[in-house]
């Protein structure tokens, strides 16, 4: 079992959604299948447009663990996932699949894609803040971008989603020096 991987479904649920910029990723079951892709075929064959409109609400949940982790507010990210975690239990089961070795998948039977995905998700994601800690989860600090992260870097000092958002927030910062520079000149 990876719990990275699982973490990640965290992240990857809440970044289809940008509302800094209003784009929703997650609208369709069109969507739904996309984002589940080839390595969830299973899941994307049961799902339905009730799985659709309940990722968004886990969506907007996780999202607030991401916002209230990285406001320095720990306890109410804490708490805010171990809402999620009852309300999503994990139902763990031994698997062997694609010439892998047996291994442990944390929901397979689930009795819907959204309720699997989201027990996957929180448990990965609380596994994750219980190893590296609550303040490594991050919500990127280059506007208007609200993507959030796990901060896995050796000195915590993740700041960005992306190396495209830190470029740009670093470019942006230099033309304000630049432009402060030019001012003070004049």
């Amino acid at each position: 079992m990876d719990i990275a991987h699982y973490a990640e479904m965290a992240v990857l649920l809440v970044n289809t959604e940008d509302p800094g910029r209003g784009r929703d990723r997650l609208t369709s079951l069109d969507d739904l299948r996309a984002f589940l892709g080839p390595q969830r075929s299973l899941w994307c064959n049961r799902a339905t447009a009730a799985d659709v409109e309940e990722l968004r609400a886990v969506r907007a949940r996780l999202r607030v663990v991401f916002e209230k982790a990285a406001a320095g507010d720990e306890s109410s990210a804490v708490d805010q996932l171990n809402t999620l975690l009852t309300d999503y239990p994990v139902s763990p089961q031994i698997s062997g699949h694609d010439d892998h070795d047996w291994h442990l998948h944390m929901s397979d039977r689930a009795p819907t894609v959204a309720s699997g995905y989201a027990a996957n998700a929180s448990m990965g994601l609380a596994m994750q803040m219980t190893t590296v800690g609550v303040n490594r989860l991050g919500v990127c600090q280059a506007p208007p971008c609200r993507d959030v992260y796990i901060d896995v870097s050796t000195n915590r000092s993740r700041r960005y989603c992306s190396d495209r958002c830190a470029t740009r927030a670093n470019v942006a910062a230099y033309r304000a020096r630049r432009r402060e520079q030019a001012a003070a000149q004049v």
